[in-house]
Parts: structure tokens; C-alpha cells; sequence
């Protein structure tokens, strides 16, 4: 079994334990990350790193280590397990407390935990299938650029997926697109990449923004803006995007087929060459180059 970092030791994951007083633990106050890992290089370590910073000081929570001790750690954990393919989880508490209490305490001892799983990526079927979604009003609080470990709305969202047979629930607010319960979301219309801008209502995602750095790239057509929940629901293509599911697309949205005519509900040329793009482009990191 892989080994796990917590607070300043690595130990079996059976040996770790947390005080049941930790404010991650009754209240989830904390944040994390999660980062793939290709042949043990770990996927724009330091882009994950910087949005942990930034969900850090957005909790008013300083880094308990700097990038390059976190990058320590990550190198240890990575080594030490037997997959050469990861998911490394990391996580940061605000540490334990004498009393529950609401208020931040003046003095806090972070919690800090990494550990390591297989990474599974999605199997070719899906790629070349295509999945469905439900959509849903976005319920969340306003403040879903922190990555935090509160994540109950997103797993009721999800479970509605999965009660609907889906894989993802797309959000809409205010007539909208927002993003995904565990994703961010892009639609196409007539050969146009259309992303929505970031903002505190969605998560600033690691692979949005590779997916934005290949269409600068190899010369897509991008907008990037507020997109509407009609434009999005009429989109000749729907994708979702997340660190370890990479770029999938959506070929169903609340039992409607995406796109229109004789291709509608199957996956489009334009997600055809993103996902070549993004495939190369994660050759390229396993390589080293």
C-alpha cells in the first residue's frame, strides 16, 4: 500500500488519524487539490500549487508550505507508490480546535494531508461515444472559485447525475452556463469554442485552461465571455473538462441529443481535434519535454 503524508510524516493510510476536533472534520473548513500524475510526472504541478495558494488566501488560511516543499512531498508520495499513473489528493485543514466555535481562531495549526490512487482516465468508449448529463439550477454559495472540501451541493448534484444514469449535471444560473458539478463545461456553435469567463461562480480549472492554451494554439476560434443557457442548450457540441477525466463530450443534456441533424447526439469534429491536441500535448509531459 502507498504511503500518505500527514503533517510532516509518512505513514500506511491505516496509520493516519485526525482529531475529531479538526475544523475540516465538523466544519470543512479546508481546501485541496487534485493533481494527475503521467509515467510519475505530476500534471502543471505548478498551476494546482498557485490555485492552492489562492484558495488558501481567499480562507485567509497562510500555505503551511512553499512550492517547493510541497513539490517534495508530491515527488516522495509519487515515488513510493506502486502505479506509475496517479491522482494525488492534498489537502489543507484549518487544524483543530479547543472548542467548536464558529470564529476563526487567532492561532491555528494546519492540518495537512496528501495521499495517492490510481489514476483512471476515461475508457476509449467514452470518448468515442460521448456521455449524458441532467442540467440543474446552480444552488452552490457565490464563492466557487475556492476550491473548498465543502462539498455537499456538489455531491447532491452528482448523485443527481448519477439517479438520471448521467455522468455529469450541468449548471445554469440566472439563464446562464455556469459549469459542471465536478467539471468545467465548453460548448461550440459553428466552429467557435465558447468558454465562460472566470469569475467567483465556477472553479478556475487546470485543464480550461490547457483547453484554452491548444485553441490559442492551433488557431480555434474562441470566445470567451458569459455564455448563455440557450446557447449552450442549442450548442452543435458540449464538452466537460476536469483534471482527471481530461476533455469529454457531451452528446445528451436532459435527454435531448447535442448538436442538430444526422450527427446530432455523438461527439463533434471540433472536440475531435481538442482531444487529439490535449492527448499530444500530455504525451509531451510524460515525456519530459
Amino acid at each position: 500500500m502507498s504511503s500518505v503524508y500527514l503533517n510532516g510524516e509518512f505513514m500506511p493510510l491505516a496509520e493516519a488519524r485526525v482529531p475529531v476536533m479538526d475544523r475540516g472534520f465538523l466544519f470543512g473548513d479546508g481546501v485541496y487539490e487534485v493533481i494527475p500524475v503521467y509515467s510519475r510526472r505530476p500534471f502543471r504541478l505548478t498551476e494546482h500549487l498557485r490555485r492552492l495558494h489562492a484558495s488558501l488566501a481567499a480562507i485567509r488560511l497562510e500555505p503551511p508550505h512553499g512550492e517547493a516543499e510541497w513539490g517534495a512531498i508530491v515527488e516522495r508520495i509519487v515515488a513510493a507508490a506502486d502505479f506509475a499513473d496517479q491522482s494525488v489528493y492534498l489537502q489543507v485543514t484549518r487544524g483543530p480546535m479547543a472548542v467548536r466555535n464558529h470564529a476563526i481562531p487567532n492561532v491555528v495549526t494546519p492540518t495537512v494531508f496528501v495521499m495517492t490512487e490510481p489514476l483512471v482516465t476515461p475508457p476509449a468508449e467514452l470518448r468515442e461515444q460521448g456521455i449524458a448529463a441532467v442540467s440543474a439550477a446552480d444552488n452552490r454559495w457565490l464563492r466557487c472559485d475556492i476550491k473548498a472540501t465543502s462539498l455537499l451541493a456538489n455531491c447532491l448534484l452528482r448523485s443527481r447525475a448519477v439517479d438520471h444514469g448521467c455522468a455529469e449535471t450541468v449548471l445554469f444560473r440566472d439563464g446562464f452556463l455556469i459549469e459542471g458539478a465536478a467539471s468545467n463545461i465548453f460548448a461550440v456553435k459553428d466552429g467557435v469554442l465558447l468558454a465562460p469567463i472566470k469569475n467567483h461562480l465556477m472553479l478556475p480549472g487546470i485543464t480550461y485552461d490547457v483547453v484554452l492554451e491548444l485553441a490559442a494554439r492551433h488557431g480555434l476560434p474562441v470566445q470567451v465571455r458569459d455564455v448563455l443557457e440557450d446557447e449552450a442548450r442549442n450548442a452543435d457540441e458540449l464538452w466537460m473538462t476536469s483534471s482527471t477525466k481530461e476533455v469529454l463530450p457531451i452528446v445528451m443534456l436532459d435527454d435531448k441529443k447535442v448538436g442538430a441533424g444526422g450527427t446530432a447526439g455523438q461527439p463533434g469534429p471540433v472536440f475531435a481535434q481538442m482531444y487529439g491536441w490535449y492527448q499530444d500535448f500530455k504525451q509531451s509531459v510524460m515525456r519530459g519535454s
